[in-house]
């Protein structure tokens, strides 16, 4: 999709529809929800496609290296078709299996989804920000200065695009049909083995009442919903890509066959850096078993954390491990099957369980996201054309200030028991209200912070 300049196409047709600073910013957080399949993929197509036109309307670099971010991991993370979602669900996989409990690792990473509250928050408040013209801390300095000069530019612009692995082959004519035919191949033969998978597995079991009710209603939510928990995710999406490997391959005319697959190999060796982690995270969830690290800490812990903290608890630790060691795929390896066992000894309830797995995989997203030595962050501020240290700077902030809304009005009152479809409302409103707050308008002449801008040599 990338060679063929799919990516690119979506991304330009989009781009000019882009005609106020709001526009652009919106245009910029559709796309980085577009590119859901990779972070990487979303940082090397939407920062070089966007940086022009947020630069035409005098939105800064910074903004724009924190609209890709916040669109990278925390999309990738989400989506059930990624780069990601083979780490994500065999670590759950993994974990359950340690405490002898059988369960569908899917199906839980499907529950997971409406309790990822940090990747939810930080995509609603781009949003926020760009339509309340709203921000606090180094971006509000960063915005104020760029609304009000012209052609921003920097020094890091030359080069950028060289880091672009994806960049379509010279003389391609670009088209969205590049981009539209082989993802829309992918998930809708996605969709396809997965009910195919789960209804062989159900057909084949012995459980007489749940086949009787798929061949009464074969299609009906209730059975494609049984299918989907019963099928094998890593044989679905495996048959899935690659007839949808097969379909880009015929339509890439611009190749020939060997050139189709030398390119499709190319782009699976991007993949090995995932299966180096998820061996080594195996390798580690294997030595805490063994150790008794998991039972230590049930042991110890059990009975001295009241059970409705522990996924704030997890969420903190995962943000503290990610931020220092710059991987969210290594945290989740380290924490996931401590989490799990944790979780289930306080209380076996499915849904408890839950939340603390979303705990897991969501604050390690959040520590990679602010992380000035993550790769995504490097990547974000490279596609960007942005500094890298002015991007963490004005990033933490915003970061900081969505995780503690994540904890004090979403894992709390989760782990007390609240359902999703209130907990995410009230902490987006809440987010809301606190930028209304902290925040100040940056389309507003502010003759106070003009006169300590002034200090500091920086006149309009």
């Amino acid at each position: 999709v990338g060679k063929m300049g799919g990516a690119k196409a979506v991304a330009e047709a989009l781009a000019k529809r882009a005609k106020t600073a709001k526009g652009a910013q919106t245009i910029s957080w559709l796309l980085g929800i577009l590119v859901f399949f990779d972070d990487y993929a979303n940082s090397l197509i939407v920062g070089p496609i966007m940086r022009p036109v947020f630069d035409k309307m005098n939105i800064s670099r910074e903004k724009l290296a924190f609209v890709i971010d916040a669109t990278a991991a925390p999309i990738a993370g989400l989506a059930i078709i990624s780069t990601w979602i083979g780490l994500e669900v065999g670590l759950i996989h993994d974990a359950f299996n340690s405490i002898h409990v059988d369960t569908d690792a899917f199906g839980v990473f499907l529950s997971t989804i409406p309790y990822r509250f940090y990747n939810i928050l930080i995509l609603a408040f781009i949003l926020v920000t760009a339509y309340m013209a709203r921000e606090f801390g180094p971006m509000r300095r960063a915005e104020y200065i760029a609304r009000r000069r012209q052609n921003v530019t920097t020094d890091l612009d030359q080069g950028v695009e060289e880091l672009d692995d994806m960049a379509p082959k010279e003389g391609v004519k670009l088209s969205v049909w590049n981009a539209i035919i082989p993802i829309g191949v992918l998930i809708v033969s996605s969709l396809i083995a997965f009910y195919y998978s789960g209804y062989s597995t159900i057909m084949g079991g012995e459980d007489t009442a749940l086949i009787a009710s798929i061949k009464a209603s074969p299609f009906s939510f209730s059975s494609v919903r049984q299918c989907f928990s019963s099928s094998d995710a890593s044989v679905a999406l495996f048959q899935s890509a690659i007839f949808s490997s097969i379909v880009s391959i015929i339509i890439a005319k611009i190749y020939t066959m060997s050139e189709a697959i030398e390119v499709w190999v190319d782009g699976m060796k991007t993949l090995m850096i995932t299966g180096v982690i998820l061996i080594l995270a195996w390798s580690l969830s294997s030595v805490i078993k063994e150790v008794g690290t998991a039972k230590f800490l049930i042991r110890y812990l059990s009975g001295s954390i009241p059970p409705f903290l522990l996924p704030s608890i997890i969420f903190i630790l995962g943000a503290i491990i990610s931020f220092s060691t710059g991987t969210a795929y290594g945290t989740m390896g380290i924490l996931m099957p401590l989490a799990i066992p944790l979780a289930h000894s306080l209380s076996p309830d499915m849904s408890y369980v839950v939340v603390a797995t979303s705990a897991v995989l969501t604050g390690a997203i959040f520590g990679d996201h602010c992380s000035p030595i993550s790769d995504t962050t490097i990547l974000s501020s490279m596609g960007a054309g942005c500094h890298h240290i002015d991007h963490v700077n004005t990033q933490m902030p915003y970061a900081i200030f969505i995780s503690v809304i994540t904890v004090l009005f979403g894992y709390v009152p989760a782990g007390m028991g609240v359902p999703f479809y209130i907990v995410l409302p009230v902490a987006i409103v809440a987010s809301a209200v606190g930028l209304r707050i902290i925040g100040k308008r940056i389309d507003v002449d502010d003759q106070e912070f003009e006169a300590k801008l002034a200090k500091e040599g920086i006149h309009f």
